[in-house]
């Protein structure tokens, strides 16, 4: 494993200087100089009340040639973790001291975000959406900006989630499979899990590996919440692959990468009835074949009935609110290729990030 910046104290010095320049970056139309920061307004429609909505991008434009990259958050509107990413990255970053280009982009689905839903008003899922066209909804006409205007602009994405509304994520990494540079970058990251998955047909990842993108998807957290572990891992990773991609430079004082559980198989554990669930484990947790993981009893609490865990495992997601349906998904469980240690290292990862000095720092980089 390559060095990460868990652990340092301090500002990180400047990216490697290639005795080069870097050339004006175009967007939108909009020309932002070498060493320079914009925000853009990319126009995509009006609101209810005829006032315009844009899609809006912050641009850092590095002072020496490199790699372009975006990071972009909720896209499902009520996902808002990686908008608090973001704020803490603008908070570091300095154009002036980097290479390369990075777009950031807080609120991708601004409707859904302005109404505390995951969808548009249309009931489309944007993320589902790609890749959409310039008449068609108001999810295909967004999808189509943000391919045109952002994908198409760069080699490589991360895109920010959390766990739908009443569920939590273990902060992880989700990639696509049998892809070398993804699995390096996503081991990079230093979240405590990465998870091969397949691509869903019009989604971001998707299109972006149609048009030679890679794509790194955090998963972290709860819908409508902010917790201070899942923001830590998301500044920690994109910080740890900027690096990496030499656009900035770790801090000499930084520390080896506990290595996180990997995965290409994961479960849901679904409610055998309908009433009041008392889990006995949690994200993060390791559980084995047959191990009772909760109970589920009527109102009354009695006829409670339990649930076991199917594999081997780590738990990657649970349900936050007790009061369920049968059927409904209660615990996610990821089979890891290194069970023995998985919770150990798990616990490592978390106590590295709550501990990170850096993290806590507002100097630039």
């Amino acid at each position: 494993m390559t060095d990460s910046l868990n652990t340092a104290d301090g500002a990180l010095p400047a990216a490697p200087n290639s005795g080069a320049s870097a050339q004006p970056f175009t967007i939108a139309g909009t020309v932002i100089d070498p060493g320079a920061s914009a925000t853009i307004a990319i126009p995509v429609s009006n609101t209810a009340t005829g006032l315009p909505a844009s899609l809006y991008v912050r641009v850092l434009h590095g002072a020496r040639p490199g790699p372009c990259i975006f990071v972009s958050a909720a896209i499902h509107g009520d996902e808002i973790i990686g908008t608090a990413v973001i704020q803490r990255l603008l908070a570091k970053l300095d154009a002036a001291n980097m290479a390369g280009t990075v777009l950031f982009l807080p609120v991708v689905n601004i409707f859904g975000f302005q109404a505390h839903s995951r969808y548009l008003p249309d009931r489309r899922d944007l993320n589902r959406s790609f890749p959409g066209s310039a008449k068609g909804s108001l999810a295909a006409q967004l999808a189509a900006k943000f391919l045109k205007e952002v994908i198409c602009h760069c080699t490589l994405g991360i895109d920010i989630h959390s766990a739908a509304v009443h569920r939590y994520n273990l902060p992880q990494i989700r990639i696509a499979p049998n892809n070398e540079n993804l699995r390096e970058l996503a081991m990079l990251f230093g979240a405590h899990a990465v998870i091969e998955s397949p691509l869903r047909p019009g989604s971001l990842r998707d299109i972006a590996r149609g048009e030679g993108v890679d794509m790194l998807l955090m998963e972290a957290g709860e819908a409508l919440r902010f917790d201070e572990l899942s923001v830590r891992c998301g500044v920690n990773g994109v910080l740890n692959v900027m690096a990496h991609l030499k656009m900035i430079q770790p801090h000499p004082e930084a520390t080896q990468v506990t290595i996180p559980a990997r995965s290409r198989r994961a479960i849901w554990v679904r409610a055998p009835r309908g009433g009041l669930c008392m889990l006995q484990q949690k994200s993060g947790d390791a559980v084995k074949k047959g191990e009772v993981i909760g109970r589920v009893a009527g109102i009354f609490g009695d006829d409670a009935q339990e649930f076991r865990a199917p594999i081997d495992g780590i738990i990657i997601g649970h349900a936050v609110l007790p009061v369920v349906n049968q059927g409904d998904a209660l615990v996610h469980i990821a089979e890891v290729m290194r069970f023995g240690d998985v919770e150990e290292r798990v616990d490592q990862i978390t106590e590295a990030l709550l501990n990170d000095r850096l993290l806590d720092e507002d100097e630039l980089i």
